[in-house]
């Protein structure tokens, strides 16, 4: 951990299938929890299409302003996943079978299984590093500050445990969340207030509909615990002047 440094990383998701509406995309907040947990804040999120040129751009942009880039998508089987063959074009690598990913699967499978469309997934970027997947075996891997992973939610889930050694983070990222039985409307000028004495604080407001009525979630987020608390602290004292109801989520 890296104390009063913050730690910057960028979420990459390729697909055509999140872009189409056909899937949903799940891995940005599995991904994004587990960063703030370890003190890397996510700096944006960029959805893109399995287009080779897009993906090669993309990360070189994103990996030269960020601390890290973590993709999803497009390191499976089937002839669109491109991904780890355009890391290697970013990082100008030579693209070929990794020697102990490919020993991984083919340990991994029974005799037969590990057919030629599955050997496509050892594929990868020349003396890239392997993040291990222990659910369904085929390896995500990282070149320097760029990490793949699959597109899977529960696989992608899976491998993050697997990847807290390699990444150094600042202090954790705190959050406190008062939810309100009110609009927006009405405690839009307080809590702009308490933002602009707070500045160093992140501070956001999220309406919900729960049992049928309307509310709004108000996030406090910081490193430091004590500066959430006296955030906190203010935005309570307009509540309770304001006679809101502090609901339970």
């Amino acid at each position: 951990m890296i104390k009063n440094k913050i730690v910057n990383a960028a979420i990459l998701i390729i697909g055509n299938e999140i872009l189409s509406g056909r899937t949903q995309d799940t891995n940005t907040a599995t991904i994004a929890l587990w960063l703030n947990s370890i003190g890397v804040k996510v700096k944006e999120v960029r959805v893109i299409p399995d287009i080779e040129k897009v993906i090669i751009d993309t990360v070189n942009e994103l990996r030269k302003i960020n601390d890290y880039v973590f993709t999803t998508g497009g390191i499976g089987p089937t002839h669109d996943d491109i991904t780890a063959e355009s890391i290697s074009k970013a990082f100008n690598l030579k693209y070929g079978i990794h020697n102990k990913a490919f020993r991984i699967l083919e340990a991994y499978y029974k005799p037969g299984e590990f057919n030629k469309g599955r050997q496509k997934m050892v594929w990868m970027p020349e003396n890239a590093n392997l993040i291990l997947n222990p659910t369904s075996g085929a390896p995500g891997f990282n070149v320097e500050n760029v990490f793949c992973l699959p597109g899977v939610p529960s696989i992608l889930k899976s491998m993050l445990g697997g990847l807290k050694d390699k990444i150094t983070g600042g202090e954790p990222i705190l959050s406190h969340t008062i939810s309100l039985r009110t609009v927006e409307s009405e405690i839009a000028k307080s809590l702009t207030n308490v933002q602009k004495n707070n500045k160093d604080v992140e501070i956001g407001s999220y309406p919900f509909f729960q049992a049928g009525k309307l509310g709004v979630s108000i996030v406090i987020r910081s490193e430091v615990r004590s500066k959430i608390e006296k955030c906190s602290g203010q935005i309570l004292d307009f509540v309770n002047e304001k006679k809101i109801e502090v609901v339970d989520r």
